[in-house]
């Protein structure tokens, strides 16, 4: 398809070329199909983004109705960081091979410095919130919930640069910040649920009171066959982590 349709003459933003189901790639060169593995991972980023997006509206919304705590109002800044180097994850999965050389460190290539930023962040935070010791039910505040939907679509897109990285399309640096980027949001999510005063709820289903008599002691011995250390279900307490 070379022509725009008649309606699309006056968009700037649609030109109707992906319509044979093909994209362009940063840089140009040849189009890509657009379920390349390449689009999937940086569409992939692009909703991580979005999801951060929700998590600042929150933030947003509370200071509009006099709610807005200091310690959420720190995150802001935090996420909007974040998203703003998503958007150099995303230029470096869009771009053709080809022009790697002209890519740029912090602009359209993912650095070592991106990466230390992250670790950085993350250790400051984990000095400062209190871990759940058991895997955590997201839900506890709109902001946290918001913060746990964007973790989960990075650990998707760290799946899928897996496999471009195998192939040469995703430079050094790019898995390792998505994976220490999903674990700081697992955090910042704690954070958010702490700033509200709203703890974490375990994913486990509280046990019920212990009872007397030889059925009380039997469901004890059972529930200790089941989980007989009573310990954490990762490497992080309470953290999804990989």
């Amino acid at each position: 398809m070379t022509d725009r349709r008649a309606g699309l003459r006056g968009s700037a933003v649609s030109t109707g070329r992906g319509d044979d189901g093909s994209t362009g790639l940063l840089f140009g060169g040849e189009r890509i199909s657009k379920d390349d593995p390449r689009t999937e991972a940086y569409g992939t980023v692009d909703e991580a983004v979005a999801a951060l997006g929700l998590a600042r509206a929150e933030i947003a919304a509370k200071e509009q109705d006099g709610a807005l705590t200091p310690a959420l109002a720190s995150m802001d800044a935090l996420i909007l960081r974040f998203q703003r180097e998503l958007f150099v994850v995303g230029a470096e999965l869009a771009a053709n091979e080809d022009a790697r050389d002209r890519l740029q460190d912090d602009v359209s290539r993912v650095s070592e410095r991106m990466l230390e930023g992250v670790e950085a962040t993350l250790a400051a935070l984990e000095v400062q919130v209190t871990l759940p010791a058991e895997f955590v039910v997201p839900g506890e505040s709109r902001v946290s919930a918001s913060l746990e939907l964007a973790r989960t679509i990075v650990r998707r897109a760290e799946r899928r640069v897996v496999g471009l990285r195998r192939q040469g399309f995703a430079g050094e640096w790019t898995l390792p910040y998505l994976n220490r980027l999903a674990d700081l949001l697992w955090v910042l999510a704690r954070a958010a649920e702490e700033a509200e005063s709203r703890p974490a709820r375990p994913a486990r289903t509280p046990a019920r009171p212990a009872t007397t008599g030889v059925r009380g002691r039997r469901a004890r011995a059972d529930a200790g066959a089941r989980d007989p250390a009573g310990g954490t279900p990762s490497k992080r307490p309470g953290s999804p982590s990989a």
